[in-house]
């Protein structure tokens, strides 16, 4: 277990590991200290997990930026951003996005277990999970627009991925606020359940990710992580391919 002393800590149980945000005064809200410990964590995930599970503590999943500290003069801060030569201020938010960009990782399934409020680098935060399990009260928005930022934090190619370029231009340029029903109707949920039921959810989701050959889905992730870039020739190719390491594998003739 890494301690929670930068508001967000790691649990790790067998093939599960469990990243929660524990700052539940302020409604998880995020701040650079929190990024960079999120970093740390793709490092110390030992070998044999297979499922990383991301909420929050408390009433919400992450109420977005820290406002106080970001909105402050010291390290972390937009002033502090602002002061740096371009290239510079690009690099440390090119460090920043590895808190979230980790997520993607090959060999393991992110699920974000959402309550309450996802806002700004909230949302961002569940966007970059594979799966998101909803609770019926989660409410959702990139609210990067109404501070006169982007979002930078991973988040667009994955939103247009899922919703589409006009949905995605709509959400992001308005910041409006969308609720469950919604997220679910447009295909940014995979499972919206009673606020009451998430943890039972998330833990009948991790079962059945677990319950199957662990080479054979990290083969199946990378199939279907990679189809959007493929032509149909491309694509097919690639299931050949990755048949044929499976059928070697489970004959005994991998490498």
């Amino acid at each position: 277990m890494t301690p929670g002393s930068a508001g967000v800590r790691l649990d790790c149980d067998g093939p599960v590991a469990t990243v929660t945000l524990c700052r539940p005064d302020v409604l998880n809200a995020q701040t650079p200290a929190m990024w960079r410990a999120l970093s740390e964590f793709s490092r110390d995930l030992p070998g044999d997990v297979r499922v990383v599970v991301v909420r929050g503590e408390g009433r919400a999943f992450s109420a977005g930026l820290d406002l106080s500290v970001a909105g402050a003069s010291g390290p972390g801060s937009f002033a502090e951003l602002a002061a740096l030569p371009e290239q510079e201020c690009a690099n440390r938010i090119a460090e920043l996005q590895g808190a979230f960009t980790w997520l993607h990782r090959p060999d393991v399934i992110s699920v974000a277990a959402v309550q309450g409020h996802a806002i700004g680098a909230g949302f961002q935060l569940a966007l970059a999970c594979d799966l998101r399990v909803l609770a019926a009260d989660a409410r959702l928005s990139m609210a990067e627009v109404t501070l006169g930022l982007v979002p930078d934090l991973a988040g667009t190619k994955r939103l247009v991925e899922l919703v589409g370029y006009a949905r995605a231009l709509e959400i992001c340029a308005t910041g409006r606020r969308m609720d469950a029903a919604e997220a679910d109707r447009i295909g940014l949920a995979t499972l919206v359940v009673p606020t009451d039921e998430l943890d039972v959810a998330v833990r009948d989701l991790t079962a059945g990710l677990l319950a199957n050959n662990r080479d054979a889905v990290v083969e199946i992730k990378a199939l279907l992580a990679g189809a959007g870039d493929r032509s149909h020739a491309e694509q097919q190719r690639a299931e050949r391919e990755a048949q044929t390491r499976r059928l070697r594998d489970l004959a005994g003739r991998g490498e």
